[in-house]
């Protein structure tokens, strides 16, 4: 999967960005990104889907559809959602939210993000962490041109995030992809960890403390990117849900 967000969509933590790039590898543009992404796979087994000149999601059908690390895709009243990998207690989410058998994990997502979006009764970092099993996901709601992403805090599931030559945002669970794309500002996606455009990044699993960068640097000896761990010293302040911005106002915040 691919998903690439212009940068009036999504400012990314400033430290995914390399401060050097070799003159022999620049970075790719949005457009040649995409296109070059689409020419590697079959046109009956792949789509994309454009939202004028600021979203882009483009998927890839699995060759296995019995495999246990699915690839999904759904859209529901605007929000667009690719889910990697599977829930383990998928129908016990769908008897707790009232939704139908038949929702598989994409769509379980979507109706997990809307209850956040829309006045959810917790906080996000709640709802993620009750997701037993190995995921990552993207969302974009192109109605509110908001992004959500998380990954899971086991391995099970492998993102990564870059950023193009015109600064946007690129995220794929294939490196080759992130490695042609953004030359040497890419990073893999943290596990056990949330991202939304207008909250930012934050651990799902210890939601009171702060992230903190990380430099990479390749075998190179160039700083590629940067890792995204738990700052284990640091606490967020504490503050109490309250008005109709309680679902988003409440991203990381415990009354």
């Amino acid at each position: 999967m691919l998903a690439i967000f212009s940068k009036e969509v999504v400012q990314p933590p400033q430290e995914l960005n390399s401060p050097a790039t070799p003159s022999s590898k620049k970075p790719k543009h949005a457009e040649e990104i995409v296109k070059d992404f689409m020419s590697c796979h079959d046109p009956d087994n792949a789509f994309s889907v454009c939202f004028g000149n600021k979203s882009l999601i483009a998927y890839v059908r699995p060759e296995n559809n019995f495999s246990m690390n699915q690839r999904l895709f759904c859209s529901l009243d605007d929000i667009y959602c690719v889910f990697l990998g599977s829930l383990n207690n998928l129908s016990s989410l769908i008897k707790q939210y009232g939704l139908s058998k038949s929702t598989n994990e994409a769509m379980f997502v979507v109706q997990a993000y809307r209850t956040l979006r829309d006045r959810g009764p917790y906080p996000a970092d709640q709802v993620i962490k009750d997701l037993d099993g190995s995921f990552g996901f993207v969302i974009y709601d192109s109605k509110a041109g908001t992004v959500f992403a998380s990954l899971d805090a086991y391995d099970g599931v492998s993102l990564y995030w870059g950023i193009a030559a015109d600064g946007s945002v690129v995220i794929s669970d294939n490196l080759g992809v992130l490695k042609e794309s953004c030359s040497k500002s890419f990073a893999p996606f943290p596990t056990g960890c949330m991202f939304h455009s207008e909250q930012g990044l934050m651990s799902f699993e210890h939601p009171t403390q702060k992230m903190k960068a990380m430099p990479r640097i390749d075998s190179e000896g160039v700083m590629c990117g940067a890792n995204f761990k738990v700052d284990v010293h640091s606490k967020v302040q504490n503050m109490p849900r309250v008005g109709s911005e309680a679902n988003w106002a409440a991203w990381g915040q415990h009354a």
